[in-house]
């Protein structure tokens, strides 16, 4: 059985959905951050923001920037998603939803305990589609998007779902922001990933949602492989062994080699510590395969960071094109050298990388359309 994405959009700071996001990202459009000095007292801090919408959620549990921004990626997938819903009924479609702050700022203000639950998304989400199927929300930090997909995979192999909406929503939040600044990794300029010069994140915020259908056409979930370092509870190992062994378990599921991936969508966070620890585990199997991060024009969504990054890779299988990587060009020769400058032709097959917080690793290979 295979599981495909087959419908998908998103919004982050370049575009207000996935063909904007993409026609930015392709040109690399890097300019969409502000400079705020309004957060952390003291110090500017470069992120990537989303406007607000007007959608109206009545329900004031769920009444939280990031449902509607979640409400606005959905919209145009309605049609669809309605058309899943009547296929196979309101118990058979599945909710998956990735974040990390939820409605924590919220709470703040209104009290209301709801707010800061993790599944609050989802359940909102499940609630405005009228499902009555599984629905959870996922919160494994920067790995939160990755391992939503492997929920929705696990849910329609073993028979328990037939189709699962899958998304990712994360807004900015003084907890993320706060604690990274206690970390010393938020960047006060535009992001460098894996030069020499790089000091560190900037914060993004956006959303992401996709339908993943057993047997259908669309975009193949070839092979996810998930690891946990159990090195640090916020460092990752710099030898990168969990981040490798995560690799070459989605190469494995997805009964590939690494000579037949085209691009690799690096999770590439400009932090000392990240970048290498991903370079050493990249380039254990990837010599010459081309690599750029899309994280200096989106910044980093945290829990949605995943998402929206799939999104991208969606977008670059069915277009075409690729994604430059945005940097000094100062390479850190510390770090195992990367192709972050020969792109292919065609990317038929993408690998997407994600390492988070309390040594979480996730890689997600995806394959050509199906059409």
């Amino acid at each position: 059985m295979n599981t495909s994405i087959t419908k998908y959009n998103c919004i982050c700071n370049i575009g207000r959905n996935i063909n904007e996001v993409y026609e930015n990202a392709i040109k690399g459009v890097c300019d969409r951050f502000s400079f705020r000095q309004d957060i952390v007292k003291g110090k500017t801090l470069c992120v990537g923001e989303v406007k607000d919408n007007n959608i109206k959620i009545e329900n004031p549990d769920y009444n939280l920037k990031c449902n509607r921004i979640l409400v606005e990626v959905y919209l145009p997938l309605k049609e669809y998603i309605d058309s899943l819903i009547n296929k196979y009924g309101r118990n058979r479609v599945g909710i998956i939803v990735a974040t990390t702050n939820t409605g924590v700022d919220e709470y703040e203000i209104t009290g209301n305990k709801t707010h800061s639950e993790i599944g609050n998304p989802a359940m909102f989400l499940k609630e405005y589609l009228g499902l009555t199927g599984y629905a959870a929300g996922v919160s494994t930090a920067c790995t939160s998007g990755i391992k939503a997909f492997a929920i929705a995979d696990n849910l329609i192999k073993s028979g328990f779902s037939d189709a699962v909406i899958v998304a990712g929503s994360d807004t900015l939040s003084k907890v993320p922001l706060f604690g990274f600044t206690s970390l010393e990794v938020l960047s006060d300029k535009k992001t460098n990933p894996f030069s020499k010069n790089r000091s560190g994140i900037n914060i993004g915020e956006g959303a992401a949602i996709f339908t993943v259908e057993k047997d259908s056409k669309g975009i193949n979930i070839l092979g996810i492989g998930e690891t946990t370092d159990t090195y640090h509870s916020t460092t990752p190992d710099p030898e990168g062994k969990e981040g490798i062994r995560a690799i070459e378990i989605a190469l494995k599921n997805a009964g590939i080699k690494p000579e037949d991936v085209d691009y690799i969508n690096l999770h590439g966070t400009g932090t000392i510590a990240n970048d290498l620890s991903e370079g050493n585990a990249v380039q254990h199997f990837f010599k010459n395969t081309y690599s750029s991060s899309t994280k200096p024009l989106t910044g980093h969504c945290l829990g949605a960071a995943g998402s929206v990054e799939t999104a991208l890779c969606c977008a670059l299988i069915e277009n075409g094109g690729y994604y430059p990587h945005i940097y000094d060009g100062e390479y850190d020769d510390k770090i195992p050298l990367l192709n972050l400058t020969n792109p292919p032709e065609k990317t038929n097959i993408c690998m997407t990388n994600a390492f988070g917080f309390g040594g979480a690793n996730a890689i997600m290979i995806l394959g050509g359309n199906n059409e």
